[in-house]
């Protein structure tokens, strides 16, 4: 049980992280004041709910990592060519929109991956996925 909770934890922290990396990013782009503090909102609540899974993962003794090198040079790369390629607030929220289906889909992969993780583990998974699901909805808007 320890070991697929501290599993579903770093999934999730590392999730969190190129999340927040992506809005960064996005951010920077991004010309409407709404849609702005729309990311922004979405920004802190990943914030928040990684601040819970490293203490979480502090509370079993370990560390988060961050995301893989390759895996956030893509993530990048990929961002900067779709925001090159057209760079309006339309192509900034159907990139969020896209990180947001990608990180429902990996959490609750890892979730079925890991399911003996604990319940607190677990919980704050699921929590990451709702919110996942209210920042694709929001940002349904703007396409």
């Amino acid at each position: 049980m320890e070991d697929h909770t501290i599993r579903l934890l770093q999934e999730c922290s590392q999730g969190c992280k190129m999340g927040i990396k992506s809005m960064n990013q996005v951010g920077e782009y991004v010309t409407d004041s709404k849609l702005k503090r729309i990311i922004d909102k979405y920004k802190e609540e990943h914030r928040r709910i990684e601040s819970e899974l490293d203490h979480l993962l502090m509370w079993h003794g370990q560390d988060s990592k961050p995301p893989e090198k390759m895996a956030t040079a893509m993530s990048w790369l990929s961002t900067e060519m779709k925001m090159m390629m057209k760079d309006d607030d339309k192509q900034a929220a159907k990139i969020m929109m896209d990180g947001c289906n990608m990180g429902i889909q990996s959490v609750c992969g890892f979730m079925n991956q890991y399911s003996g993780a604990s319940k607190s583990s677990m919980g704050l998974a699921n929590e990451l996925v709702k919110i996942e699901e209210q920042f694709r909805d929001e940002m349904k808007a703007y396409v």
